[in-house]
């Protein structure tokens, strides 16, 4: 089988890549604007790479995605402070240019396996939220940060009608909080554009408070990468065509816990860690408002839990490392790769 990444340097791009390379003998082609986290990948012989941008090099992606069996096209802006702060930005990569490559799918009958997200499911007031049953509910215009959720939720409708009316093959893929190793950059965190985890590790690491935005109160269910690329891969596997046309969460239900409780449990672990047992100060743990903190733009979303019962049934997936050893992986990662990290 030979799979398209787009994005394929990013968090969950980069991850999937060296599993396949080690687990499977199919051949990926991928194109980044950088290589930073492929160096595992980089030399491999059944790893293709381009340095390049989707918005620029369209004859090469229109080629590959003629080439391949497979195409994920994983590049978006994921990052809450960014979905504020450049709400037409996020439009542009996470919608526009990311339709531009469906189409090219529909024009040469491909499967895609797209990136959905949990955030579609937005303020839904449902204890599990159901890939098939749930509402998508968003919340007013002026609420900027809501137009990443949009913008994925729209793409969905748009794979989908393609999908049931033959013109291409699809799965949608909902990740709910996945954490890992690089998961972001710090240096993106130390300017506050990072996701909840790498922003609490780099806090850690600067000395600076650990900021929880409206008291922390928010749930999620953390799901640690390796769980999530396995899931990946047996939906990429499609044995007997379970995930045609499927909407699959992937998620953790049992690693629920809130944005307060695990600012917590990471510097527990941090003080814990034998590089910094004897740092003698640490962060402090302070709260702020969310307009303070992200702008009036912003919104947030009190519980996001999933239902995995069509994971656990199409795939026969579970996942199976826990909260407390999903930090403890993340965080002993991002000290180990980053120990020069507060100096620069």
């Amino acid at each position: 089988m030979k799979i398209l990444i787009l994005g394929v340097n990013g968090f969950i791009g980069h991850h999937l890549t060296n599993r396949i390379l080690r687990d499977r003998d199919w051949t990926v082609y991928g194109m980044d604007l950088g290589a930073d986290r492929l160096d595992k990948a980089i030399d491999h012989p059944r790893f293709h790479f381009l340095e390049g941008d989707i918005a620029i090099n369209k004859e090469w992606i229109e080629y590959h995605i003629k080439k391949c069996d497979v195409v994920m096209p994983l590049v978006a802006i994921a990052t809450p402070k960014l979905y504020v702060e450049d709400p037409i930005g996020v439009y542009n990569l996470d919608f526009e240019m990311n339709l531009n490559i469906v189409k090219q799918c529909v024009k040469y009958r491909k499967r895609v396996v797209f990136p959905s997200t949990s955030e579609v499911y937005g303020a839904c007031p449902d204890p599990e939220f159901k890939e098939d049953e749930s509402y998508l509910v968003v919340g007013p215009i002026q609420k900027e940060r809501w137009i990443y959720s949009c913008c994925k939720q729209l793409l969905d409708r748009v794979i989908y009608a393609y999908g049931t009316r033959g013109y291409l093959e699809f799965t949608l893929f909902r990740p709910f909080n996945w954490v890992g190793p690089r998961l972001d950059s710090l240096f993106a965190a130390k300017e506050g554009s990072s996701r909840v985890v790498t922003q609490f590790i780099a806090e850690l690491l600067l000395k600076k408070p650990i900021t929880l935005v409206d008291g922390g109160l928010q749930k999620r269910c953390f799901t640690y990468v390796d769980d999530g690329i396995e899931a990946l891969v047996k939906i990429l596997e499609n044995r007997g065509d379970a995930c045609k046309n499927q909407i699959i969460n992937i998620g953790n239900p049992g690693n629920e816990c809130s944005v307060k409780d695990l600012a917590h449990l990471l510097k527990r672990l941090f003080v814990e860690h034998p590089d910094h047992r004897t740092d003698g100060s640490y962060s402090e743990i302070i709260e702020v408002p969310a307009e303070k903190y992200y702008g009036r733009g912003y919104q947030d979303i009190y519980t996001r839990k999933p239902s995995i019962e069509k994971a656990r049934s199409l795939l026969g997936w579970e996942p199976r490392v826990g909260l407390e050893e999903s930090m403890k992986r993340t965080l002993h990662s991002f000290l180990e790769e980053n120990r020069d990290f507060p100096a620069v």
